[in-house]
């Protein structure tokens, strides 16, 4: 089999654009929006809402006896507004799962319900080393002590609510991209790095004048940081469902950011052994560099649909990540060679 060639600009310019786009887990309509006129750029490429706002996309197949899935998620860490302190400062309730001390001195945007994007900084409470001396080494960072600091001139919490600002706002994450040596990092590359390895399949396939061997539906889920992104929402026809998502990277991880990486057991538990198997085979005989993991901390939008009764094999590919749930790092060999994987199953 050959595979359709790929355009790795392509992909990392879509990778930036969607990094850039802010879309915590509850406030992705932004992010599902841009992926989807994106999708929609691509001729024959069908698409449609979920009522929890994620995306369907539908590619015509060759065949349409056993439709088939895959999935990635669009939605990211962040927060909500949990409190409005007397001095004017937020403190946040977390969305997803991450440490407090790994969006210290980070910078954010508020959104109001009105549409305004408020700036600020998220420190400690006792920032300051000149004024608190080694308590600022020292606190604990969790809820209580963790707080964003406004780019306003407000100084009590009537100040702040006079910006508009409520309890439940939400709050996203500077991404802070950087492109450097064919490394590409960013927060948030969980999971819209995903995204834009499905994204530059779709486009690489339609510009060879291919279609799928099945028809495929690729879904965009948008609660998967909140654990039931895809308990709802993939077609019913599909046979079977392959997860699209970063490959955790660390001590005792065979995954690295120069490969992609195949799931077989996450938190969860096994993912499908055929389909599994199905995909090792595929990427071998592509000559497709691929690495095999387990996470031991991880669970996916496979995880939630077979929680909610989905009854079909599941299994979970992605590119290595470094730092997940931190400040991210991949390269591009590893969304090179997930595109590619995602191509030849496409195509089997």
């Amino acid at each position: 089999m050959t595979l359709p060639s790929i355009d790795e600009n392509l992909l990392i310019k879509f990778l930036c654009d969607l990094l850039r786009t802010p879309s915590p887990t509850g406030y992705a309509e932004e992010a599902i929006l841009f992926t989807e006129r994106a999708f929609r750029a691509i001729p024959g490429v069908k698409t449609c809402r979920t009522r929890k706002g994620g995306l369907v996309v539908t590619m015509e197949g060759e065949k349409n006896d056993a439709p088939r899935a895959l999935a990635a998620h669009v939605d990211t860490l962040g927060a909500m507004v949990k409190t409005i302190k007397p001095n004017g400062r937020l403190t946040m309730s977390m969305i997803g799962g991450y440490a407090w001390n790994t969006i210290e001195g980070e910078g954010c945007t508020v959104f109001t319900r009105e549409g305004k994007r408020i700036r600020g900084s998220i420190l400690i409470n006792t920032a300051s080393s000149h004024v608190y001396g080694a308590k600022t080494a020292e606190s604990k960072r969790d809820q209580d002590t963790m707080e964003i600091r406004l780019d306003e001139k407000v100084k009590t919490a009537d100040e702040t609510k006079a910006l508009g600002i409520e309890i439940g706002d939400f709050i996203s994450f500077d991404p802070r991209i950087e492109i450097t040596n064919g490394f590409v990092r960013s927060r948030h590359l969980d999971d819209k790095a995903g995204v834009a390895c499905l994204l530059e399949a779709a486009r690489a396939m339609h510009s060879a004048g291919l279609k799928p061997a099945q028809t495929t539906y690729l879904f965009i889920s948008n609660y998967e940081e909140v654990g039931h992104g895809a308990s709802a929402g993939i077609p019913q026809d599909a046979a079977e469902l392959v997860v699209v998502d970063m490959a955790a990277v660390g001590d005792g991880q065979t995954s690295d950011e120069y490969h992609a990486t195949i799931c077989v057991k996450d938190s969860s538990g096994p993912y499908h052994h055929g389909l599994s198997s199905h995909l090792r085979r595929l990427a071998d005989a592509n000559n497709i560099p691929y690495r095999v993991d387990i996470y031991p901390y991880y669970g996916s939008d496979g995880s939630a649909y077979w929680r909610a009764g989905g009854d079909v094999a599941v299994a979970l590919i992605g590119p290595g990540v470094d730092a997940s749930h931190n400040y991210e790092r991949t390269h591009t060999e590893a969304l090179a060679s997930t595109t590619n994987w995602v191509l030849a199953y496409l195509l089997s």
